[in-house]
């Protein structure tokens, strides 16, 4: 083969180099979720109320997202057209309802990640978000369609579940904990359609600031819910708020994150964007937890294990994803 055939075949297609930036960009933002995560673990420890830390999060984008929104002509103009598709029936009222899901992870990482840690918090979401992500993918939520439900993607969903157990082998004294890690599973399987949904807001509205404001909306308002019962049983946090300013940016961080995943998700599908995700979650956890574990142990063995096991899943339904696409 000469040189200029090598070169020739070795071009990949416009598609294909797309889809691996929307892969890799996927990861850096799945890094960027565990950063969210410690800071909005360490808000709640401040506070001692994770329901407020995550009020707090989520009022911080959302009042950067209203100043965005409403100052700008082109963010009026697509408020409009999201406001149409929903009159006219092409954009349903329960798929702008992904903030829910987004808001009762935001809680989790106030209410968990203290106790937990990073690493385990995020083992137990990807969990959740592998098995819920192909139930998605296979239903058709997404702006891309019904996707193929291999062997290779259920096998790689699979291998989450023992890397769970494995994650939280390393507190067998803390049975309280491992109860716990069942509210970061919870909000993991949510995860997945919540990506989904926005996507079809963004399509709709052919804006991604227009859905990532409607997914903070919806959120805001599901947490002062929670947060007035919350007042009502166990009164005012007892905690206030720190004077650090790197405890605030975790909503600029969700923004970003909801962002990149509502453009992300029509080159990649849901699933192949949940695994990338995955991967820069499980990397940034391990990372921050050995590096700065907060009130929580640094991770011990199984815990890594864990998180080693749940990147080997990423790369058997990622990678064989792409050869089944």
């Amino acid at each position: 083969m000469s040189l200029l055939e090598t070169r020739t075949v070795a071009q990949p297609a416009p598609d294909t180099r797309r889809r691996a930036g929307a892969v890799g960009l996927a990861v850096v933002s799945g890094g960027a979720v565990a950063v969210q995560s410690r800071i909005n673990g360490e808000l709640g420890v401040r506070l001692h109320d994770g329901i407020a830390a995550a009020v707090v999060s989520f009022g911080l984008g959302l009042i950067a997202l209203v100043l965005l929104v409403f100052g700008s002509r082109a963010g009026r103009r697509h408020l409009g057209v999201f406001r149409s598709a929903l009159r006219d029936g092409s954009l349903r009222p329960w798929q702008c309802l992904g903030g829910a899901c987004g808001a009762f992870m935001v809680a989790n990482q106030g209410l968990t990640v203290g106790r937990l840690g990073v690493a385990i918090f995020t083992v137990a979401v990807v969990a959740g978000q592998s098995a819920s992500s192909l139930v998605v993918d296979r239903a058709g939520i997404g702006p891309a369609g019904r996707q193929l439900v291999t062997p290779a993607r259920l096998a790689g969903a699979a291998l989450t579940v023992p890397a769970v157990f494995l994650a939280v082998g390393d507190r067998p004294d803390d049975p309280a904990g491992l109860v716990l890690a069942l509210l970061p599973l919870l909000a993991g399987l949510g995860l997945a359609w919540q990506q989904a949904v926005n996507g079809r807001v963004r399509a709709a509205s052919g804006s991604v600031l227009t859905a990532t404001f409607v997914n903070f909306a919806v959120g805001a308002a599901a947490l002062l819910a929670a947060f007035a019962v919350s007042l009502v049983f166990r009164g005012w946090p007892s905690g206030s708020l720190p004077a650090e300013p790197w405890l605030y940016l975790g909503g600029p961080i969700g923004i970003l994150f909801i962002a990149i995943a509502a453009t992300l998700v029509r080159f990649t599908g849901v699933l192949l964007l949940s695994l990338a995700t995955i991967a820069g979650q499980v990397v940034g956890a391990v990372l921050i937890d050995l590096a700065a574990p907060g009130d929580a142990a640094r991770p011990g063995p199984f815990t890594l294990l864990g998180a080693a096991l749940t990147l080997f899943a990423v790369v058997v339904a990622g990678r064989r994803d792409k050869a089944a696409a």
